[in-house]
Order: C-alpha cells, then sequence, then structure tokens
C-alpha cells in the first residue's frame, strides 16, 4: 500500500497523535516526501504531495499565535498541495497552537503531533521506508502484471485477450475503438453505459481524425475519468485504447499501459499486413471482373470475404490521396464485415466499389466522411463489369474538376456528345454508345429499324419524304419512327442541339453506327 498519514498514524513506535478530524480521503492520500523546516514560507522548497515537519520557531516566542498568522501558513501550504502538517512539541512550544489546530481544520490540512521523544528524522525515514516499499511492491506488480499480459497476447484472440488482462490489471474497463470511431471489444462487456460509450466514441474519432499520436483525459457523466491514447504511428493510426482509470495511473500503471500500446500496436500491424495481401488479392479480382470472368470472382469473394454483391451492380471510381488511402480502406474493410453481400471493393489506379444498383448509400457515406471525388456508373451485369469500370472512370474524370461529391455517368450521357467533346480526357465514344442505347437495346429487343432510319433521316437533312424514298418505306412511317425515337431517347428532336448531339453520337461511335446499320440489315 502506498505511504499515507494513515499509515503514520498507525505505526505504534513514533507514538504520533493526531490533532484534526481528517476524513479518510485526507489520510490516505499519498504521501511522496516529509520535510522538515521552521521557515515562514516554506513552499518555494516543497512539492504537492508531501508533508512538513516544523517546530513553530518561525511563529515567534508568544505563547499564542494570532490567528491570522496561522491562517496565512497553513493557507500557503494548502495552496502549494503539501498534504499533512506535523508539529514538534516540547522543542519551542509545549503543545501544538490553538491557532494553527484551528487554521487546519478551517483548511482541511491533517495536523499530527510529533511528541519529543520522537524525531523528525525517526518520521521522516519511517515514511521514506514506506515509500519504498510502495514502490518495490508496484515495480513487481507491474512486472507481474506485463508478464500476465504478454502470455495472454499469445492466445487465438491476442488482442482480445491482451485487453481483457489490462482491465482485470488495473481493475477498471478498458475497451479498443477501431478506425470507424466503433467500440471494437470492450472488457467488462457492459461496464460502460451507452451514454459514456458514445462520448468516447466521438472523442476517439476526433483523436482519429487528427490523424496524430495523442493521449487524451475525457470525464463523462457517470465516470470520474477515461484516458484515451491512439494507437498507431502519426499520419496511420490504427485505433484508439480506452482505459477507465477514475484519475492519473502512477510510474508502475503507465509502465503496464504503454507495454499493452505496443503489442496491440503489434497486433494491429500484423492485420495490417495481412490486409495488405488481401489487398493484391482484391486487385487480382478487379483484373478478372474487368476481363469478363465473374464465376472465380464470386466463388473466391465467397470464401474470403462474402459473396459480392447482387447483380445489377454499380461501379464507383474514387480519388483518394495517398496519405488517407491505408485510412480509407482499413474503414472499408470494416464495412464489408459488417454488411456481408453489400460491398467489394478494390484499389488499383483508383479506388473501386463495387455495390448493388440499388444501394449506393455506402459510397455516399465514404465520399461524405473524407471529403472525396467519386464517380459512379450506371447499373450492368457482371459480364459488362469492364464497360461500368471505364464509365465510373469517365465520370471521376469529370469530378475531378470541381469540388468533392458524386458524377454519374448517365448524367453525362444526358449531357449530350458534344458537350464532351472539349474534355480531351473523356472517352466520347463511351457517352456516345450510352446516349444511343435506347435506340440499339429497343431495335434489338423488338426488331425494330429506328436506329438506321434516324441515321438516314440525319443524312437527308431531316426531311422526311428523301428518307422515305432512301429507305423504301412511306413517308409517314419514317415520322412514326423518329418521333418514337425522340420519345425512347427522351430528347425533343425537332431542336437543332439535340439533332446535333445525336449527329456527333453517330459520328463518334463508328461502332454504334455499325450496330446500327447491321440491326436495319437483319429486319
Amino acid at each position: 500500500m502506498p505511504a499515507t498519514l494513515r499509515s503514520l498514524l498507525h505505526r505504534a513506535d513514533l507514538r504520533l497523535r493526531s490533532r484534526t478530524a481528517a476524513d479518510d480521503v485526507a489520510l490516505d492520500a499519498p504521501l511522496s516526501w516529509l520535510h522538515s523546516s521552521d521557515l515562514e514560507d516554506p513552499t518555494p522548497f516543497l512539492a504537492d504531495g508531501q508533508g512538513l515537519l516544523t517546530t513553530g520557531t518561525q511563529f515567534g516566542a508568544e505563547a499564542e499565535v494570532p490567528g491570522d498568522v496561522a491562517d496565512a501558513y497553513v493557507r500557503r501550504l494548502v495552496d502549494r498541495g503539501v498534504v499533512a502538517l506535523g508539529f514538534g512539541t516540547e522543542v519551542v512550544r509545549a503543545g501544538t497552537p490553538d491557532a494553527l489546530v484551528a487554521a487546519c481544520e478551517r483548511h482541511g490540512l491533517p495536523l499530527f503531533e510529533v511528541p519529543y521523544e520522537t524525531s523528525f528524522i525517526a518520521v521522516a525515514q519511517a515514511n521514506a521506508e514506506a515509500v519504498a516499499r510502495d514502490a518495490n511492491a508496484r515495480n513487481a506488480w507491474a512486472l507481474a502484471a506485463q508478464r500476465a499480459i504478454s502470455l495472454a497476447a499469445m492466445r487465438p484472440d491476442g488482442l482480445g485477450a491482451t485487453i481483457a488482462e489490462l482491465s482485470r490489471q488495473l481493475d477498471g474497463w478498458v475497451g479498443l475503438f477501431d478506425v470507424s470511431g466503433r467500440l471494437d471489444r470492450g472488457h467488462p462487456v457492459d461496464g460502460v453505459p451507452a451514454e459514456d460509450l458514445e462520448v468516447l466514441r466521438v472523442e476517439a474519432l476526433r483523436l482519429l481524425r487528427a490523424g496524430q499520436r495523442a493521449s487524451l483525459p475525457v470525464t463523462t457523466e457517470h465516470h470520474t475519468g477515461f484516458t484515451l491514447q491512439t494507437l498507431g504511428s502519426g499520419g496511420h493510426l490504427s485505433g484508439v485504447l480506452a482505459i477507465a482509470n477514475g484519475g492519473a495511473l502512477d510510474r508502475a500503471g503507465r509502465e503496464v499501459v504503454t507495454a499493452v500500446i505496443a503489442l496491440a500496436g503489434l497486433a494491429l500491424q500484423q492485420n495490417r499486413e495481412l490486409a495488405r495481401a488481401r489487398g493484391l488479392l482484391r486487385t487480382g479480382l478487379l483484373t478478372m471482373l474487368s476481363v469478363g470472368d465473374p464465376e472465380v470472382v464470386q466463388s473466391t469473394s465467397r470464401e474470403v470475404w462474402g459473396p459480392l454483391p447482387a447483380e445489377p451492380v454499380r461501379i464507383a471510381a474514387v480519388d483518394v490521396a495517398d496519405h488517407d488511402l491505408d485510412t480509407v480502406v482499413d474503414l472499408l474493410e470494416l464495412w464489408v464485415q459488417d454488411r456481408p453481400g453489400q460491398l467489394f471493393f478494390a484499389v488499383d489506379d483508383a479506388l473501386f466499389l463495387c455495390v448493388s444498383a440499388d444501394d449506393t448509400g455506402i459510397v455516399e457515406e465514404l465520399v461524405g466522411r473524407f471529403d472525396l471525388r467519386a464517380g459512379m456508373s450506371d447499373g450492368a451485369a457482371y459480364r459488362s463489369f469492364g464497360r461500368a469500370r471505364t464509365e465510373a472512370v469517365q465520370a471521376l474524370d469529370r469530378r475531378r474538376e470541381g469540388r468533392p461529391g458524386t458524377t454519374e455517368f448517365g448524367d453525362l450521357a444526358r449531357e449530350g456528345v458534344l458537350a464532351h467533346l472539349a474534355h480531351v480526357d473523356v472517352d466520347a465514344g463511351a457517352v456516345a454508345r450510352a446516349f444511343l442505347a435506347p435506340l440499339l437495346d429497343h431495335d434489338r429487343t423488338a426488331g425494330t429499324e429506328l436506329t438506321r432510319t434516324v441515321r438516314a433521316w440525319l443524312d437527308e437533312n431531316c426531311e422526311y419524304d428523301r428518307t422515305a424514298q432512301a429507305l423504301g418505306i412511306h413517308r409517314h412511317t419514317a415520322r412514326a419512327r423518329v418521333e418514337h425515337a425522340g420519345r425512347l431517347l427522351d430528347r425533343d428532336l425537332t431542336v437543332f442541339a439535340t439533332r446535333a448531339d445525336l449527329w456527333a453520337a453517330f459520328v463518334v461511335d463508328t461502332a454504334g453506327a455499325d450496330r446500327g446499320g447491321r440491326s436495319g440489315r437483319r429486319a
């Protein structure tokens, strides 16, 4: 047990006598050292948590000590952090001055008498021995605790066992928050009220977003104190350790916590190395999806992470700065665990996310949290993954020109082909194919000739009579087909700008024009 005034008063050989009604808190306060001084103001030579022994010479030769003098003296000691005052009797004065007793009572400073036959050296030595015994005991505890924690780290769930062992050694709650600010594990379970956990979560997330190694004391409504300590290196934090310590830890306690921080950091680093290996696997699977081989990817993903998102899917290409990439990937790994079958991601020339077409909230959540720029494809089957990936990249290229947020490829197609010809980094052919897709799809499924008719109509300067003659059909049929095409495209083909966009789409997408011609020849 630590050296305290209570332990000194219990030493029968010292024959000390308490003169104030000190409470348990004051009697059990750690007493780090005892000085002796008769200076009127000894506080420049004292430190917090120390005690003072005096014979009262500083109060003069008068039998009674003035109340204001005693009060000022005690107030100076209390303000300095002195935790006990011992008065040596029968040296200068017979007994302890009443004014000094009253001042100590008033300011809450424990006062004890040291009889003439007990030397100050004996009292100070007794306290020093108690301090040494406590230090040795705490050192032995720290060694035993570190050994127990090291053994716990070698168990199958080393990180969880380490957290639990630290909780037992400190006799308090210990928790680990992951990079998303979520409580990954805590011991004992339900050891902290939900309101306190929310406060800790918010503060842990603030430390993680700062990105620097730090320690932060936190006080909550139901607990006297927590300490938050980041894990990992500056610029790539891997979590936050939370300890309910009820106050400052002593040196031995700090050593034990430091050992846990090192072990937890090592465990998280090993997890990071494993994550890098998984990242390489993800990139390979992304390549396989892009070349149209989803079956192998589906079976591999199911074994490692869970099933791929259900078709149709949308692909998001996300622009992430190098210094944020590891943090973003760590968060996505957690989301994959928490949301099986909703997300597949991989890093290649950009960060690519694959989600179900009706569940794009994950992308928006990521973009909003890290203030990123992203491009989103149209819906597609896995057999068309390569096309969807190209669309996502094209949309991302456009979004890079503006503020953080998400640009959808469908929005680019609705802008028309001509709007993109000025952007040399945009694949106008992809935009053209998307623009003409409603016509091509309708001709393919219904066996119509809308694409061929519209192309001929444009070739004939939008004159229905000449179009009908070129195709060998009635002019009313030609008009009906063009109007039907306008409805499918959701465009007004009487407007010059729309006709120009349509013409540009045919010119840019030669392959699309060829498909239209072949469609017409099949009919």
